[in-house]
């Protein structure tokens, strides 16, 4: 009983970490996406993108919710302050690729 016990234990400790990897591992997609797409506008601020790490530029942002941001980004958007590609003008990006993106944003933006 004690060892079926511990194995559970094992078990769930290897799926946290397993868990916690996998979260790693989308930051540092989402990391080299910003860098290699998102970063042509957001690290200068072209046509309105809210700078990387700019909590005033990002809170209005983050206040409209998660599932609008990805919008945005999946889609494209225009607003009075300026514009964003679908998928930040990278069509081949898939839709998780462009979810990590926004996540690293409002995680730095927060």
């Amino acid at each position: 009983m004690q060892i079926q016990r511990a194995i559970s234990l094992l078990a769930a400790l290897l799926l946290g970490l397993y868990a916690a990897q996998a979260v790693a591992d989308d930051e540092d997609k989402g990391e080299k996406i910003v860098k290699t797409t998102c970063g042509l506008c957001h690290l200068t601020g072209t046509a309105g993108a809210p700078i990387v790490g700019s909590k005033p530029d990002w809170a209005p942002r983050i206040a409209q919710g998660k599932a609008t941001l990805y919008e945005h980004a999946l889609k494209g958007y225009e607003g009075k302050n300026g514009a964003m590609p679908a998928k930040g003008g990278n069509a081949t990006l898939s839709d998780d690729d462009v979810k990590a993106a926004v996540d690293y944003l409002v995680k730095k933006g927060s």
